[in-house]
């Protein structure tokens, strides 16, 4: 009785660390979506009025449709390009895989910077005075020097894909090295004794293999593509317009420069949702065995 009494007392300060910073949190982000939620309103936090600020969300606020939009391209083309690149360089870093050393050395400085700074580092870079790429284009490509990146709709957007593709590549990388390395060495030794060229052995033996791997890879960069926030706020806050404004970014232009607490809450909400289905994909893949 003592042992059973000890272990819950163990692990209660985990759970009321975990209560007090994502479970109440979350619990008063849905209290919140149902009432008005006005900052400049006093009594406005405790004022219910049902389902107003989701449907006013659906049916009556073209920018929320705008960075759904934007999320979605966002999500789309960062998951797809960076598991591509990522795949190729996990093959590259197998024993034996050609130019192993140097890649790896690559690999390290994007690892070890957070995402805001790599937005702050795209910033600069991208810059059409001062930055390194404009300085690159003068020399190598002269049409394409001297272009404000950040001030185009499409240039912006591209240079934000581009910024969390080079981001996230170490990571994704390196969890692919893992999957590679788990595929047995006989089975793809057996295929070229008999033939098979490499691009047969990829596609028939080491793709399959690597499949659950992938799919792991997959869903758990496609929940952090949904919710990126600072590495947008820091290399184009949004910008130019609303070209570059994720969903995320839209719930903090509205919750905390405006103040609308409730209708951010609200859309906060309608982000939870999608993100429950892939947590569960993703635990359901990861733990799969146990």
């Amino acid at each position: 009785m003592r042992d059973r009494t000890l272990k819950y007392l163990l692990v209660a300060p985990a759970v009321l660390v975990v209560f007090a910073t994502t479970i109440w949190p979350l619990i008063e982000s849905l209290r919140l979506s149902f009432t008005v939620g006005r900052l400049n309103k006093p009594g406005s936090l405790d004022q219910y009025i049902g389902w107003e600020n989701y449907t006013w969300a659906f049916l009556y606020e073209p920018a929320f449709w705008n960075s759904v939009t934007v999320t979605a391209i966002y999500t789309v083309l960062t998951v797809v390009l960076t598991t591509l690149f990522a795949l190729a360089l996990a093959l590259l870093l197998v024993p034996g895989g050609r130019f192993r050393s140097g890649v790896q050395t690559l690999l390290i400085l994007p690892f070890a910077m957070s995402p805001a700074l790599i937005g702050v580092s795209f910033r600069f870079m991208f810059n059409p005075e001062f930055g390194l790429f404009d300085a690159l284009f003068g020399v190598m490509i002269p049409p394409l020097a001297d272009v404000s990146w950040l001030a185009d709709p499409v240039l912006a957007f591209a240079v934000c894909v581009m910024a969390d593709v080079w981001g996230w590549i170490p990571f994704l990388t390196l969890v692919l090295i893992g999957g590679l390395a788990s595929i047995p060495r006989e089975t793809l030794e057996a295929a070229q004794v008999d033939g098979a060229s490499g691009w047969r052995v990829f596609r028939d033996i080491t793709l399959p293999q690597l499949a659950p791997v992938l799919a792991v890879v997959i869903i758990l960069k496609t929940i952090f593509s949904l919710k990126t926030f600072d590495q947008i706020f820091m290399l184009t806050n949004g910008g130019p317009g609303t070209a570059t404004q994720t969903l995320s970014h839209y719930i903090y232009f509205n919750g905390m420069k405006y103040g609308q607490i409730g209708y951010a809450s609200s859309v906060a909400w309608l982000m939870v949702i999608p993100m429950i289905f892939l947590t569960y994909a993703y635990a359901r893949y990861v733990f799969r065995k146990n």
